[in-house]
């Protein structure tokens, strides 16, 4: 497992339908050695910090295994990486075996899997299209957040190391799941809501859908 390619952007104005908007979603790979720090790469930034950034969204990886997938769903489409508004493009960890709570080195840092990406307008900037956003959901392609646990250089060709893990064994891919397709699995969702180091928010959205199930 390895780092592909480091991608950061300073949040900019754009105009989309209409109005103005401003958005970090627009990364450029970067070559040389980057800090990663508590809340992002250092050049890089989120404009809308209610809904991105933070402790534990403070890095966004998405595999380069899943750009053959849009290549051919999305064909004449330019997809250098960075396109879907990653910091890391990885290669050898997908959704479904990045459990919640595992902890990798890379380079000097070491980092945390905390949830999987859920797509807003901005990706629809990006790719100047709307649909983009239910196709990326319903793709099960997430990619995943990292929390920064230390900080540290990283480089280009990092190996991504995998020094811990959660016992409960909940993926990426679970929570995606449990959000968009099963909301029946209610077994999953207590054991989801018991890991230490999913997000508060996501706590909370599986709690009020294990009240609506209960009546």
């Amino acid at each position: 497992m390895k780092i592909l390619s480091l991608n950061v952007g300073l949040p900019r104005e754009v105009t989309w339908q209409g109005k103005v908007v401003t958005t970090g979603i627009f990364k450029e790979p970067v070559k040389a050695p980057v800090m990663l720090r508590r809340l992002n790469l250092d050049g890089d930034g989120q404009a809308d910090l209610t809904v991105h950034g933070g402790v534990s969204k403070a890095i966004y990886a998405y595999p380069s295994e899943h750009y053959g997938y849009w290549r051919k769903e999305l064909p004449g489409v330019d997809l250098p990486w960075g396109m879907f508004g990653e910091n890391f493009t990885t290669e050898g960890l997908l959704e479904q075996d990045a459990y919640i709570g595992n902890r990798f080195r890379i380079g000097e840092a070491e980092v945390m899997v905390t949830e999987p990406r859920m797509p807003c307008y901005k990706l629809g900037i990006k790719f100047g299209r709307a649909d983009i956003i239910k196709r990326f959901l319903a793709s099960r392609r997430s990619g995943f957040y990292f929390a920064v646990v230390q900080e540290g250089m990283v480089t280009v060709g990092d190996s991504i190391e995998l020094i811990g893990r959660d016992q409960q064994d909940i993926s990426v891919a679970d929570i995606a799941r449990l959000y968009a397709f099963g909301k029946d699995d209610l077994e999953t969702m207590r054991r989801a809501i018991a890991l230490e180091a999913l997000p508060e928010n996501w706590k909370g959205y599986f709690q009020h859908q294990l009240e609506k199930q209960s009546g």
